[in-house]
């Protein structure tokens, strides 16, 4: 997705809003263009399964571009927070915290007691903006996974 055409300047107005099923495809098209690893979810039918979730799939909007994300879960009294992705070209202009605010608005509305953030550790900026954003590695935590 190459959005450089659409760019004025660097206080082009974005909201952020929640994703529609319709928009899964431009959301897939977003993290692979912001370089985000393929995933086994990585999938049209995934991404609408988890829009049409409890999951808060949030998106950033600009002149109806969708140019950045954020998932939020909440498991009954922990909120995660996943896929935060903002467009190369739109980044260093707010999203990514706006978006962090607004899914833990609705984290903390639904009584998470804790916000977790899933990062690669491959990812240094990645981990520099959670620190930014006044996030803390906890150490001693490993994450398993498998795919059935």
């Amino acid at each position: 997705m190459d959005l450089s055409d659409n760019i004025n300047t660097l206080t082009d107005p974005f909201f952020i809003r929640e994703c529609h099923p319709e928009e899964a495809e431009a959301l897939l098209t977003l993290w692979q263009a912001a370089g985000t690893s393929p995933s086994v979810t990585d999938t049209i039918r995934d991404i609408q399964g988890a829009i049409e979730s409890s999951a808060s799939v949030l998106v950033a909007e600009v002149d109806r571009h969708i140019v950045g994300s954020l998932i939020a879960t909440f498991d009954g009294w922990r909120g995660n927070m996943y896929r935060i992705v903002v467009h190369p070209d739109y980044r260093r202009r707010g999203i990514g915290r706006a978006l962090v605010a607004e899914g833990e608005k609705r984290l903390a509305k639904l009584g998470a007691k804790r916000i977790t953030a899933l990062v690669e550790e491959k990812y240094p900026g990645a981990i520099a903006f959670w620190s930014d954003v006044g996030y803390e590695i906890e150490p001693g935590i490993a994450r398993f996974f498998r795919n059935p």
